[in-house]
């Protein structure tokens, strides 16, 4: 019983740092692409259009800023 009381709480505790670390991950993304935006409300929104687009695309994370600064610069003025 000691057994598996142990490795149901590692398990959970594993499980949890894994789900607070997709978390950080997530919203760092989403600081990164809010940022990109500077004030302006609508620039917000393709910018965070862009990151959904950019991990359906599956873009790897090493690759991510120099991809939505891409899409930022391609934002049509005006």
């Amino acid at each position: 019983m000691d057994y598996f009381i142990v490795v149901v709480t590692t398990v959970a505790g594993l499980y949890f740092h894994w789900w607070l670390y997709v978390r950080i991950r997530r919203w760092m993304d989403r600081d990164l692409a809010l940022s990109l935006a500077g004030a302006d409300e609508r620039k917000k929104a393709y910018m965070l259009a862009c990151l959904d687009k950019a991990r359906a695309q599956r873009v790897k994370r090493a690759e991510l800023a120099a991809w939505l600064e891409r899409q930022a610069a391609a934002y049509p003025q005006g």
